[in-house]
């Protein structure tokens, strides 16, 4: 008993609010009154307390809301068409503040949590459409959430919200930071004072079960390699290097296929060299667009990850991202024919069998 209680310490870091001794998590409107029912994982393959997986890679996803409003729905119909369940789902809300998007662990991001990990990927934003549906938002722009002026009515009300929950999830502040910039959010030197302050509010505010996870799109060239350098808050404020590459193909007028080692392993190689070579990666969304004239193509682009990534030992979480983008030929989504059987062969690889810690 001993032995179980020190691990959930170190997995959940849970407050003895009743000071009996019984680990449990402060109550709170909506959330769990208990985060910690499970076993934590041990052995030779159990992930680290920053949720590195020892022996393979976690297999996660993007996944819509259903038509019904139901993230519940979505993830179990996915789910049930892959064949496996989900060690990882990956979730974004805006800074509204409104319970559909800008609340931190709705009630079906909990319920899935119970045997799932998190990812919450926060934007500094306010969607204009439910879902950001089509795209649009309005900045908050960086600075002010720098100087706190959202501490009161946003970030310690999501800091809470977190450290009530009690289970560790990764936590990702303004994905794809380096697109940014140019929708207005501010320069690079507001992005990273806004991480780390948010980093240091929730530090304040006691939450301790946040894997930091800093995630860029990772498109090399033409200037952006030096403006994501400026970007990285320091190894101090994050435990995770995210990613999000694709093979877009026609999606985005060319003609150029990349497979999935080619998609992957330059800003892989990079973000290795360039920022943290001591840092775990997580491919934070990934998927392919179909070729028209060779649907197998897509087949084999999934097919071919598990031997690819065992060749990149650090990548140790990869997420699919299973929406279209805005565009011609830009259905990224592996919801039938060949791309779902590619991914389908993929996640049943004994390298994407990990122990999922549970609540």
């Amino acid at each position: 008993m001993a032995a179980l209680l020190a691990g959930l310490g170190v997995w959940l870091a849970q407050p003895d609010a009743n000071g009996d001794g019984k680990h449990t998590v402060p109550s709170a409107k909506g959330l769990p009154k208990n985060a910690a029912s499970g076993q934590v994982p041990t052995g030779r393959c159990a992930p680290s307390a920053k949720l590195v997986p020892a022996c393979g890679a976690w297999w996660g996803a993007y996944v819509p809301y259903a038509a019904d409003g139901s993230l519940k729905d979505a993830v179990h119909g996915f789910e049930s068409k892959i064949g496996r369940k989900l060690d990882l789902l990956y979730t974004y809300h805006d800074m509204s503040g409104k319970e559909l998007d800008g609340q931190l662990l709705t009630p079906d991001e909990q319920e899935l949590g119970k045997d799932r990990l998190l990812m919450l990927a926060w934007e500094s934003t306010v969607w204009r459409e439910p879902h950001h549906a089509n795209y649009t938002e309005d900045q908050l722009g960086w600075k002010d959430v720098a100087a706190g002026k959202y501490d009161a009515s946003i970030i310690d009300k999501g800091a809470e919200r977190i450290k009530a929950y009690g289970k560790r999830v990764f936590f990702s502040f303004d994905q794809e930071v380096d697109a940014r910039i140019k929708e207005g959010a501010g320069t690079p030197a507001e992005y990273v004072a806004a991480y780390r302050h948010i980093h240091d509010r929730f530090k304040q505010l006691g939450v301790t079960n946040v894997v930091w996870v800093w995630t860029v799109s990772g498109y090399l060239g033409q200037g952006n390699d030096k403006t994501i350098k400026s970007l990285y808050p320091g190894d101090d404020y994050v435990d995770w290097l995210g990613m999000d590459q694709y093979n877009y193909f026609a999606c985005h007028n060319t003609t150029d296929w990349k497979n999935f080692d080619r998609s992957q392993r330059p800003t892989y190689d990079w973000l290795k060299s360039e920022i943290s070579s001591s840092k775990p990666i997580m491919f934070a969304e990934f998927a392919t667009v179909p070729d028209p004239a060779d649907p197998t193509r897509q087949r084999d682009w999934y097919a071919q990850i598990p031997s690819t990534v065992r060749t990149l030992p650090d990548a140790k979480a990869l997420v699919m991202w299973n929406r279209s983008v805005p565009g011609k030929a830009c259905d990224l989504t592996v919801n039938s024919g060949e791309g779902l059987a590619g991914y389908k062969q993929a996640g049943k690889d004994g390298y994407f069998n990990q122990p999922v810690p549970p609540r």
